[in-house]
C-alpha cells in the first residue's frame, strides 16, 4: 500500500495514525501488516493503532497495533472528528456532524482551541450500552452487574457491558495500592472463558463520594484487547460510567470525571436506552510522509 502522507493524533496519550482512503479499499490482511509495521515504536512510527478515514464521507475503521480489529474506539473517534474539521480547511471553530463506524454512526461536536486549532475538545454521542450476555458477549446466563467472579485466587465483582465492544468493570477491589494486582489480574480477566471474544478490563477506584453518598470522581485504568495497558480508553470510561450508575455508585444525567493515566474524560449517563456522552481532548501531533521502505517492504 503506497502512502503519500498520514497524520498522527493523540487523545490523552492514546495515539493513532490517521490514513485517508476510500471505504471500499479495505483489505484486512494488508491492513494488519501495515498496522504492525507502522505502529512499532522502534522500527516504525509508533502508535496504538491505525484509523482509516474516507476522504469524502466521515467514517472510521480501526486496526489495533497488533493487527486486530476492534468494534469501536472512543479516543480514536475524537481524533477522527478533529481530522475532518481540520480537513475542511475553514476557520470554523465548532462543528457538529456524524461519523460512521463499525459500531454504527456517532454524532461528534468538535470545539477547536482558538489559539491552536490543531487542539480541540470533542463531545461524542457514544453507543447505547447493553448488558445482554449475547451482545457483550459473555457466557454468563444473566446480565453481569457486580457479579462475583473467580479470577486466579481472588474474587472480583464484575459488571459486563457492551459499548459496541466488550468491557468488564470492577470497583474498589484492590486496596490503596492497586497497581501490582491490576497488572496480575487484568490479563487473567481478559482470558476468562466467560468472555469468548476477549474483553477490555477496567479497574475503577472511587476518589470521593459527595454528601448524597454518590461519587462523581473516579480513577480508571484499562487493559485493552490488542493494545495492552493504555493511557486512556474512551469506551472504557463510558463502560465505567454506566457501571457506576448501575451499581448505585454515581448519579445519572451528571458529568462524571474519570482520571486516566493520560488525563481526564467526562462521561454522562442518561436513562436506559440513551446514548452515553463522552467529552475529552484530541490533538494533532504531526503530519508525515512515510518512507517507501516502511510502507512498501512491511516487516513481518
Amino acid at each position: 500500500m503506497a502512502l503519500e502522507r498520514m497524520f498522527k493524533y493523540e487523545g490523552l496519550g492514546n495515539d493513532f495514525l490517521v490514513i485517508e482512503r476510500p471505504r471500499g479499499a479495505r483489505d484486512d490482511a494488508a491492513d494488519a501488516s501495515l498496522a504492525r509495521a507502522l505502529c512499532d515504536r522502534h522500527f516504525g512510527v509508533g502508535a496504538d493503532g491505525l484509523l482509516f478515514v474516507d476522504p469524502e464521507q466521515p467514517s472510521m475503521h480501526v486496526v489495533n497495533a497488533d493487527g486486530s480489529i476492534p468494534e469501536m474506539c472512543g479516543n480514536g473517534l475524537r481524533c477522527v472528528a478533529l481530522h475532518y474539521v481540520r480537513r475542511a480547511g475553514d476557520n470554523v471553530l465548532a462543528r457538529t456532524f456524524d461519523v460512521a463506524t463499525g459500531a454504527g454512526p456517532h454524532t461528534c461536536r468538535v470545539e477547536r482551541n482558538a489559539s491552536d486549532p490543531d487542539d480541540a475538545w470533542v463531545t461524542v454521542e457514544m453507543a447505547v450500552p447493553s448488558l445482554e450476555p449475547a451482545e457483550v458477549p459473555t457466557r454468563h446466563e444473566q446480565p453481569m452487574v457486580d457479579a462475583p467472579t473467580e479470577v486466579g485466587e481472588q474474587t472480583l465483582h464484575l459488571t459486563a457491558i457492551s459499548m459496541g465492544n466488550p468491557h468488564a468493570v470492577t470497583f474498589d477491589a484492590l486496596g490503596a495500592d492497586p497497581r501490582p494486582q491490576q497488572l496480575a489480574l487484568g490479563p487473567l480477566v481478559q482470558t476468562l472463558p466467560l468472555f469468548p471474544r476477549g474483553v477490555n478490563v477496567g479497574f475503577v477506584q472511587t476518589l470521593a463520594a459527595d454528601a448524597d453518598g454518590l461519587a462523581r470522581h473516579f480513577q480508571l485504568d484499562v487493559l485493552e484487547r490488542g493494545a495492552g495497558w493504555t493511557l486512556a480508553c474512551g469506551t472504557g470510561a463510558c463502560a465505567a460510567g454506566v457501571a457506576a450508575v448501575l451499581t448505585a455508585r454515581a448519579p445519572r444525567h451528571e458529568a462524571l470525571r474519570f482520571e486516566l493515566p493520560g488525563g481526564p474524560l467526562e462521561i454522562t449517563v442518561g436513562e436506559v436506552g440513551d446514548r452515553v456522552r463522552m467529552r475529552g481532548p484530541a490533538r494533532l501531533v504531526f503530519e508525515l510522509s512515510p518512507s517507501a521502505r516502511l510502507t512498501g517492504a512491511l516487516r513481518a
